[in-house]
């Protein structure tokens, strides 16, 4: 990692010359200079002050971001068989994401366990089948191609009403598969 190449870009992102930031954090201008260059290594400690200065900590300089896969394959995927559904995780750490993406198969008259009020929000998408999705006391119908959409505040449930199975992609916010 250059850790010179990323103090030099936060530096310039702040508007602050190396004078400027050296001042701020009690070194000279040309330390800071060798710093960026990557002549030089600072302390945990100095690097640690210099990162307030610029606005963030260690974590977030530390971050790689092209480290979290973006994309994920068929052997990433999990799945778990409950007897009248099985859901496949589609996304295998999305329980720290804002959403969770499933793959919901429902059995000839395979229906989900009522869920309980919860705060989020849930997303649909019936790629085969009919089911009959159930918030509170309504009760509605969806076959393939449509969509469902609603808050999760009230008990809620989906059944598979054909005698095929049923699909749907399912995507809670936030997680809660």
């Amino acid at each position: 990692m250059e850790i010179g190449v990323k103090i030099k870009a936060l530096r310039l992102k702040n508007n602050l010359t190396q004078e400027e930031l050296a001042d701020r954090c009690e070194l000279t201008k040309g330390f800071i200079s060798q710093l960026e260059n990557d002549l030089a290594n600072p302390s945990i400690d100095t690097l640690n002050d210099i990162l307030i200065v610029l606005g963030t900590n260690m974590g977030e300089f530390f971050y790689n971001e092209e480290s979290e896969p973006l994309v994920f394959h068929k052997e990433d995927c999990f799945s778990k068989d409950y007897g009248d559904t099985v859901i496949t995780w589609l996304v295998p750490s999305a329980q720290k994401n804002a959403m969770e993406p499933i793959l919901l198969d429902l059995n000839e008259k395979g229906a989900t366990e009522s869920d309980m009020p919860h705060e989020g929000e849930e997303f649909g998408y019936v790629l085969s089948g009919k089911i009959k999705v159930t918030v509170g006391k309504r009760s509605f119908i969806a076959t393939k191609g449509e969509t469902f959409y609603y808050k999760s505040d009230k008990k809620h449930s989906l059944e598979n009403v054909s005698d095929k199975k049923a699909t749907v992609l399912w995507i809670s916010c936030p997680p809660n598969f």
